[in-house]
């Protein structure tokens, strides 16, 4: 389960939707069907095993994804697959309707899913084995390969799925590897010193990029240095 904002939505919910189902639950503290049904839902997702994740977005705080469900009551909730909205309803339902909802959404695992979840590396290669672009194994054994110092191996992995948020942080990590790279306490020293040279030089740009995925969307930074990335590139 993760509190979503309109600043993470496309991340969390849309591409985060593409690897696996996303049940979005659009509530607000003074709502008291939403405080019945939301412990509801978290059961019944949690009950799937990782296989539903949720997305909890609280309505007063988040207008923007609010207006992009059109909602004109809550609790209403939506189940995201690849980007599209699949399934969803409106209003406090009975435990056994929100079960049947969320288990409309759980595949049946496969044995290269089983082996991913598994999480460990000789888990992950068998999974990659059965399934070569499986997305949460082929994630998984490149986080590890990141962490042991093989990046170059992880880079290669990373390039057999879709290009998602999360991707995009292990590959920025990996890429950051490759050069010795690492975040640490002086970062934002780093992207005041990379950013006079962007312009000019594709490394330095790629860098700052990839210290900037790093961060992640939730980091003020992260805004902050891709607005003075555009100023100085437009």
């Amino acid at each position: 389960m993760s509190d979503v904002t309109d600043a993470t939505f496309q991340s969390a919910v849309l591409e985060r939707s593409s690897t696996v189902p996303v049940v979005v639950d659009l509530w607000a503290p003074w709502c008291g069907p939403c405080r019945t049904l939301g412990p509801i839902l978290e059961e019944a997702v949690a009950a799937t095993g990782g296989a539903v994740e949720l997305a909890k977005v609280n309505v007063d705080e988040n207008p923007q994804v609010a207006s992009s469900f059109r909602v004109q009551s809550i609790p209403a909730v939506f189940a995201v697959r690849d980007g599209q909205v699949v399934d969803g309803f409106i209003g406090a339902i009975p435990k056994s309707q929100v079960e049947e909802f969320v288990a409309r959404l759980a595949p049946v695992p496969s044995e290269a899913d089983r082996l991913a979840a598994a999480g460990d590396e000789a888990s992950l290669r068998k999974a990659i084995e059965i399934e070569r672009d499986h997305p949460v194994a082929v994630v998984g054994l490149a986080r590890i390969l990141v962490d042991r110092g093989e990046p170059e191996e992880a880079l290669e992995l990373l390039a057999r799925v879709p290009e998602t948020a999360e991707v995009r942080a292990v590959a920025a990590e990996a890429r950051l590897a490759t050069r010795g790279v690492t975040q640490g306490p002086d970062v934002t020293k780093t992207l005041d010193e990379l950013l006079g040279r962007v312009r000019e030089d594709e490394d330095a740009r790629q860098e700052f990029l990839d210290l900037l995925e790093t961060l992640g969307a939730d980091d003020p930074r992260t805004a902050e240095y891709r607005r003075a990335l555009a100023s100085r590139l437009f």
